[in-house]
């Protein structure tokens, strides 16, 4: 894989760092930046069809214990919590991933309590969006952020694909036909969230992009909606970001130029 260093630059933060969430180990011991986003890939690659992995889940893991992506060939809905790395595969279920498994897209972190509070009564993804809109409104939009929601689920809606064959189609037409649903009610579990500025639209889809687990570990998939009980949120602030570029002939034969916001939109909301 290919390294490309896009930005890496500081904002004055006014809250007090609390007692990071963080693997402390894993993070001491990363070759990596522990305080950046590290991406694999662009997501605009994966719009159009470039499913082929380019980092191993073990090296994705030693950059962050949290964030979303997916596999190897499309094989589901990818889940970095807790230092472990989940599949949600076709069937909604979750399963821990080998250190083997290849990763053509993610972004993950070491997430730190960089600020937490209570997250109540919100009771659809557009509620949800606007409430987290309102405090980056306040910390600063120009920076990415990953969060975790811990806590009850009255209602949450979440969706994964199916794996792929050769040769790939792009993403938006994958999902016509190769996505599976599951509605769950009065649920534990987490979401794990990634913010990603507006200056970033050529690389990833900008604003907010969730996954979800189940408290038990035995279910998750890709939110496309969800009523809040009694939660908990963490914020971690990023300042800096890494992309890894990889190096196979089709990612290089691409045209990325290509105006993809109408795809990703409705890749994001599930249509």
């Amino acid at each position: 894989m290919k390294k490309l260093l896009l930005s890496s630059f500081l904002l004055p933060v006014s809250f007090i760092a609390l007692s990071g969430c963080s693997n402390n180990s894993a993070k001491e011991s990363s070759k990596y930046n522990t305080e950046a986003i590290h991406q694999v890939s662009l997501l605009q690659g994966l719009m159009l069809g470039d499913y082929y992995g380019s980092v191993t889940v073990k090296e994705l893991k030693s950059m962050g214990n949290t964030g979303i992506g997916t596999f190897n060939s499309l094989n589901g809905e990818l889940i970095l919590i807790d230092g472990i790395c989940y599949r949600a595969n076709e069937s909604l279920e979750l399963e821990v991933v080998s250190d083997d498994e290849t990763v053509p897209f993610a972004d993950v972190t070491f997430l730190d309590n960089d600020l937490s509070y209570e997250l109540n009564g919100l009771n659809s993804i557009e509620e949800l969006k606007s409430t987290l809109d309102s405090k980056v409104k306040e910390l600063g939009t120009n920076r990415f952020y990953m969060i975790r929601i811990d806590g009850l689920f009255d209602e949450i809606y979440f969706r994964s694909e199916k794996k792929q064959s050769l040769p790939y189609k792009p993403l938006n037409e994958v999902l016509k036909t190769d996505q599976t649903f599951k509605t769950m009610t009065n649920t534990n579990g987490s979401i794990v969230g990634l913010y990603t500025p507006n200056y970033m639209s050529d690389l990833n889809a900008v604003g907010w992009h969730f996954h979800f687990v189940t408290e038990d570990r035995r279910s998750g998939g890709h939110v496309l909606n969800a009523d809040l009980g009694e939660c908990n949120i963490t914020w971690d602030y990023t300042d800096s970001f890494n992309m890894y570029l990889p190096n196979g002939e089709f990612f290089n034969t691409l045209d990325l130029t290509v105006d993809q916001d109408e795809a990703i939109k409705e890749v994001e909301q599930g249509n």
